[in-house]
């Protein structure tokens, strides 16, 4: 048994004083990540409510935003603002009304648990959005995606603190980290991610590492940076590996200790 006592608070993690059950006469401090209640509020609406990571929120606004089909780009987008409530925080998204008007048009309302995008869908249609697929015909290096492994795991600074987050990062050719993201959601990373990186100059032969198992919704919201590979630290789902094949995705799951499964278009990784 442990007993616990909050003592501080940061934007993304809560310190606590705890004692084992070894030796409960003696304190120890330990790291919590957070877990807040995000809402998404578009033009004065509110549309979702996430339980995320509270940090990287106008990225997390913008992945969302782009992932959820509720804009096509950047451009939609007119303002950001993060407001911190009493019961968690809101994020105020300015679309433009033409956005806004489609968006009341297949409009729901639900509240997610961790990393959930699912909660409250009304119909088939809403779960299994195709993005449009580009023709991407890269070739990508073994060697590059066990380097970037290794730097993946080093990289990941709340989950070293805490061990309950997530991380999504973005790596080039030669396995060099671009940008990473966590979350104590997986789907959450990886919008942070998209929201980041969609204004970047992203080339053909970037991938993208996950810390958690592949869904078929990891699959489908990396079409939106038309990227080829992505990789799993967990196993995939069977319909991220029916997805992947079809949009021509590259899938790699159980990457770790210097070894992976590839499941789709093994014609892609060279060595």
């Amino acid at each position: 048994m442990t007993k616990e006592k909050l003592i501080q608070t940061s934007h993304y993690c809560q310190k606590v004083s705890i004692q084992k059950n070894n030796n409960l006469q003696e304190t120890i401090k330990e790291v919590l990540a957070e877990e807040v209640p995000i809402a998404i509020v578009y033009n004065g609406i509110s549309h979702v409510v996430m339980m995320a990571s509270p940090c990287d929120l106008e990225d997390f606004a913008r992945g969302f935003s782009i992932t959820e089909g509720i804009i096509k780009s950047l451009a939609d987008i007119y303002s950001i603002e993060v407001l911190k409530k009493d019961n968690g925080i809101e994020i105020n998204v300015e679309i433009s009304a033409e956005k806004f008007i489609h968006l009341k048009e297949i409009r729901r309302n639900l509240t997610g648990r961790t990393g959930c995008g699912l909660c409250g869908a009304e119909s088939l249609n809403q779960v299994l959005k195709i993005p449009e697929n580009k023709k991407n015909e890269t070739k990508f290096s073994s060697k590059s995606i066990l380097k970037a492994l290794k730097n993946f795991s080093e990289q990941q600074k709340i989950q070293k603190e805490t061990g309950a987050t997530h991380a999504c990062g973005l790596f080039d050719s030669e396995g060099n980290l671009i940008i990473l993201k966590e979350d104590v959601g997986r789907h959450n990373a990886l919008d942070k991610l998209i929201g980041a990186s969609i204004n970047s100059q992203i080339l053909n032969d970037y991938f993208v590492i996950t810390s958690s198992r592949a869904s078929y919704e990891m699959v489908q919201k990396l079409a939106y940076l038309n990227l080829k590979l992505l990789v799993a630290i967990s196993a995939p789902t069977a319909l991220a590996a029916r997805l992947a094949n079809q949009l021509e995705m590259t899938l790699v799951g159980f990457a770790r200790n210097n070894r992976y499964n590839c499941y789709t278009h093994p014609a892609q990784i060279i060595g």
